[in-house]
C-alpha cells in the first residue's frame, strides 16, 4: 500500500495533455455515458451504479438534458454510526446538449444501475424554395 501512495513515476504526457480522451486522472469518474443512434432516436446509457431511482433527477432546460444524482447518508432511527471514512454518499451531475426537443417526447428508465434515456431525432427541415422569378 505504501508503494502505491508514494509512487511518483506514473506520469504520462498523454494523460495530462488529453485527459478525457485517454482516461487520465481528470476523466469522468461518474455517470459514464454511451450514446447509440437508430433511425428515429438516440439512446443514452448512463452508468449510475448504487443509486436508487428516487435519487436521480432528469431535467430539460434550454436544449440541455441535465442528469443529477444525490445519494445522501442514511441514518437509522436518528442514530449516526461512527464512520472514519465514507465514499458511498455522493452527488454528481452532467449536462448533454440535445437541441430543440419536447420534454414529453423524452423517455427515461432506470434498471440495474443503468439509466436509459431515449431522445427522438428532430425532423429534418427541408429548405424553403428560395428562387425568385425574373419578370
Amino acid at each position: 500500500m505504501k508503494n502505491e501512495l508514494t509512487r511518483r513515476n506514473d506520469y504520462d504526457f498523454f494523460d495530462d495533455f488529453f485527459p478525457a480522451f485517454y482516461g487520465g486522472k481528470h476523466s469522468q469518474k461518474y455517470m459514464r455515458t454511451d450514446i447509440k443512434e437508430d433511425e428515429n432516436s438516440y439512446l443514452m446509457e448512463v452508468e449510475i451504479p448504487g443509486a436508487d431511482k428516487k435519487d436521480i433527477h432528469v431535467d430539460l432546460n434550454d436544449g440541455y438534458l441535465n442528469i443529477s444524482v444525490n445519494k445522501s447518508e442514511k441514518s437509522v432511527g436518528g442514530k449516526k454510526d461512527n464512520y472514519i471514512h465514507r465514499e458511498r454518499s455522493f452527488s454528481c451531475s452532467r449536462s448533454y446538449y440535445v437541441g430543440d426537443v419536447k420534454k414529453e417526447d423524452i423517455k427515461a428508465k432506470y434498471e440495474n444501475g443503468i439509466l436509459n434515456v431515449t431522445i427522438p431525432k428532430a425532423a429534418e427541415k427541408k429548405a424553403a424554395e428560395s428562387r425568385i422569378e425574373i419578370e
